[in-house]
């Protein structure tokens, strides 16, 4: 067989692999995709199987069988995705090129680092596919604007954050002075954690003030930790609302232009002008309205 008939073969295999790997529209893509959800849920149960000691102890032979096979399998599908991509690099070092690289990694990391292999459970993240499969075109545009909502929120979110670290460096340093050694303040680090701990309202209970005056203050931070886990929430749904208002804004602005160019509804009664796209009556007096063309279609 020569080169040329090799080449083809090789171009049209290349071809239909991709069909199938990349095509979430195909019926046999969609089955792929399917597949390898169903590979990448029962590898995540299967490492966290392996470290409950009952259940490793039955299976744990069948348990490395079966994890081997699912690495195999979504070894030749990374290589398959580099192979049949027209631009690798780009998916190689995208988002999902990067998890599933990951997701095949510590399998083979653990011949030489036993424990890595329960890493494997970052392959979870691949499950974040389902929205390319299933091809959840809105999930993905309010997955979208949620990024934009946080990118916009980013200088301050971390305003707030330094302002919050600040005060738990004081508050942690006075806890210090006030409790002391005796109760469990060992170290201004130590008061810091306590502060955190307290002010995000997880409240661990490994250390609690014993005095009076260093109660007063854990009531204080308490009642802080209330305000300080609503003011990111809020600031990320202002930029949010104001992005969403800036949308209508646009698309309105698009539309009146769009209005402009095909013409005005104009009542015929009472001469109003100012009426939405398609509308039939007049919204003050209530009588039919005619399109009264533009000064530019009437030139």
């Amino acid at each position: 067989m020569d080169k040329a008939a090799l080449k083809s073969k090789y171009n049209i295999f290349k071809q239909k692999a991709y069909i199938i790997i990349y095509g979430t529209n195909t019926r046999l893509g969609k089955l792929f995709d399917l597949v390898l959800l169903s590979l990448i849920t029962i590898s995540v149960i299967m490492v966290m199987l392996e470290t409950v000691k009952g259940v490793d102890h039955y299976l744990h032979g069948l348990l490395v069988f079966m994890e081997w096979v699912i690495t195999v399998f979504f070894s030749l599908e990374y290589i398959l995705r580099i192979i049949t991509n027209k631009k690798p690099y780009k998916y190689i070092f995208s988002m999902y090129g990067i998890i599933d690289l990951i997701a095949i990694l510590p399998m083979y990391i653990s011949f030489f680092a036993p424990g890595a292999k329960a890493i494997s459970v970052v392959r979870a993240l691949r499950l974040l596919r389902i929205f390319r499969i299933l091809d959840l075109a809105s999930f993905m545009k309010q997955g979208e604007e949620l990024k934009m909502a946080f990118r916009t929120s980013r200088d301050k979110i971390l305003i707030f954050i330094y302002f919050i670290s600040v005060i738990c460096i004081l508050l942690g340093s006075v806890m210090y002075v006030v409790e002391g050694r005796q109760n469990g303040f060992s170290s201004i680090p130590r008061g810091v954690y306590w502060c955190i701990v307290t002010m995000t309202t997880v409240g661990f209970g490994d250390i609690a003030p014993q005095t009076t005056l260093g109660q007063l203050i854990a009531s204080f931070v308490m009642i802080l930790g209330y305000g300080v886990i609503a003011v990111p929430t809020g600031i990320v749904t202002s930029e949010y609302t104001h992005m969403k208002k800036k949308q209508s804004f646009e698309e309105n602005k698009k539309q009146h232009k769009e209005n402009e160019v095909a013409g005005k509804l104009v009542c015929k009664q009472c001469s109003f002008d100012k009426h939405l796209q398609g509308a039939k009556y007049c919204s003050q007096c209530g009588s039919e309205l005619i399109l009264q063309k533009s000064n530019h279609d009437e030139a």
